[in-house]
């Protein structure tokens, strides 16, 4: 299946039927472009599960945030986190508290409740994901990579239908826009910030992952050194980013070769045996 926005550069002009065809003919017999594979029923309908977990955190941070803007309206606020946020719930919830009108109570009872049942579906969806990832293979081995948890396997796996279309891991993660953009003109290259291009989702799930795993080896003594000397002369979100990269490389690498992630200690262990 042929993307329309790659057959933009062929249409020579005017937007038609018979010039799109024409493009789409031109665009076909050309060998350096990419076709995308087409999803089969499975993959579309694991698709449609993270695309409904996604509405629904979107609609909880939505709910989340109007209980927390009506309240600070009465001079109720509190600071983020899951546990004030109960906390504001069950303010919600106490006839006995005088500072809510009756009004608002009433009015506020109602977000209340929708953010409990959304918290609900979001569970109960992220359950099915787990039990899927536990049973699928790929996202088995895909889950021993730091970083790479339930949700971020089964949407590689969901969104990456055919990993080995790309020729390296280095095109794989400028295919998710984790590679800088190049702006070259006159002989002299420039290279800025990411490009961004690319499945939004995935980069966002691995940039995550990649600042999880900063987090943790910020504590720990045993963090790879060229990881760690990158922390000493570049900004965090920077390194996040670089980290994103190189796990984008490794997700390839287990996808289109098998086996599981080894570590840098085992690697070497490895090596020397």
């Amino acid at each position: 299946m042929i993307q329309s926005s790659s057959c933009e550069p062929f249409v020579k002009r005017g937007k038609t039927d018979a010039a799109d065809a024409k493009a789409i003919s031109e665009t076909v017999i050309r060998k350096s472009m990419r076709f995308v594979p087409v999803k089969t029923a499975e993959q579309q309908a694991a698709s449609m599960v993270l695309k409904t977990r996604a509405l629904l955190v979107r609609q909880r941070t939505q709910a989340i945030n109007a209980l927390r803007a009506h309240l600070s309206e009465l001079g109720i606020v509190a600071s983020l986190g899951s546990a004030k946020l109960v906390e504001l719930i069950e303010i919600v919830r106490d006839e006995t508290d005088a500072r809510l009108p009756r009004a608002a109570r009433f009015a506020l009872t109602a977000i209340a409740d929708q953010i409990g049942a959304l918290m609900q579906q979001i569970n109960d969806l992220e359950r099915e994901i787990v039990c899927e990832a536990k049973r699928d293979e790929d996202m088995r081995r895909l889950a021993t990579i730091p970083g790479v948890g339930a949700i971020s396997a089964a949407s590689i796996k969901t969104l990456v239908p055919d990993p080995a279309g790309f020729k390296s891991g280095r095109h794989f993660a400028a295919w998710l826009g984790l590679t800088p953009k190049s702006h070259s003109s006159g002989g002299k290259e420039q290279l800025g910030g990411i490009s961004k291009m690319g499945n939004g989702e995935l980069r966002s799930l691995l940039v995550l992952g990649a600042t999880a795993v900063l987090r943790h080896m910020r504590r720990n003594d045993k963090a790879p050194k060229w990881l760690s000397a990158l922390l000493a002369r570049r900004p965090y979100k920077v390194v996040a980013v670089a980290l994103a990269n190189k796990m984008a490389r490794i997700i390839w690498v287990l996808l289109t070769r098998g086996g599981t992630y080894r570590g840098p200690e085992a690697a070497n262990s490895a090596a020397s045996a």
